[in-house]
């Protein structure tokens, strides 16, 4: 299994897409942005249906959660990154959305509407846990996300559910690194692979958040807890090639305006070539 992985890691970059999240800052660590909202557009789109078809079958959703067109869209997706994987036809069979916080709190982050949440038993244990990884997080220098909208087609293989998980690490390197959270269903053994990969349940001061029961998605659920910046160690070599492979892919930006972090005055529009932008940004 790990040799068929890494002949895929190796192989198989051609098959991935980015989308950069709308409230990225530039300018964004990747050297080759393609201003594309008709791509960026249409690649969302075709990931919104397949996840919706997806979660529809398993019994995670209904079909009062879609659009019209079979869409599974959420706020997340129009806030995050987006891992996307292609099979041989070039149609989306797998994704995966990153949601970086500029400044996280647990009432910002999808935790707080998890059952864990909701019960007075457990709440402000789950918070503390919750405030101490995000303050972890600000004195190492390093972002806070959370993970989620895991979906591959009923063809894919064992080694595309795993590339997906190890495109994020990859990607969230390449950001700078991260704690992340996750809820991750037991549904197809999701929680067990995100473990093996080096998530671990959240935890702190002797608690650790107990496995329970979501009656919204109707399965039994973990809250997982990864450093991007250390996956489990016989995966190290594979993010660190899907890191190179990432780096020279085309990133797909919509079109929104997006802002320089470090100069504010000045703005990248959807007609404007990467390099004009940085052009313009070192004037």
């Amino acid at each position: 299994m790990l040799k068929l992985l890494e002949r895929n890691v190796t192989n198989g970059n051609d098959h991935l897409i980015v989308l950069a999240s709308p409230n990225a800052a530039l300018p964004l660590p990747f050297p080759n942005i393609d201003i594309d909202p008709s791509r960026y557009e249409s690649v969302l789109g075709d990931l919104q249906r397949l996840r919706g078809t997806v979660y529809l079958q398993d019994g995670a959703i209904t079909q009062h959660d879609l659009t019209g067109d079979g869409r599974h869209d959420i706020a997340e997706d129009h806030k995050s990154w987006h891992l996307v994987m292609r099979d041989e036809r070039g149609d989306v069979n797998g994704c995966i959305w990153y949601l970086e916080h500029s400044d996280p709190s647990f009432d910002t982050l999808r935790v707080r509407h998890t059952p864990l949440a909701k019960n007075p038993m457990s709440a402000a244990k789950l918070r503390r846990a919750v405030e101490l990884d995000i303050a972890r997080a600000r004195r190492e220098k390093i972002g806070f996300a959370e993970v989620g909208g895991w979906a591959v087609s009923k063809n894919s293989q064992m080694t595309d559910c795993l590339l997906l998980i190890l495109g994020t690490y990859a990607l969230s390197q390449i950001l700078g690194g991260a704690y992340v959270m996750a809820t991750a269903t037991h549904r197809h053994s999701s929680a067990a692979i995100l473990r093996r990969l080096g998530g671990v349940p959240l935890s702190s001061d002797g608690y650790e958040a107990p496995t329970y029961f979501d009656p919204h998605y109707g399965c039994e659920m973990e809250l997982l807890r990864f450093d991007t910046r250390r996956p489990a160690p016989k995966f190290v070599r594979m993010v660190d090639l899907l890191k190179t492979g990432l780096a020279k892919l085309p990133v797909f930006v919509e079109s929104t305006y997006l802002r320089n972090r470090d100069k504010p005055s000045v703005l990248m529009s959807p007609h404007m070539s990467a390099e004009q932008y940085l052009k313009r940004s070192v004037a």
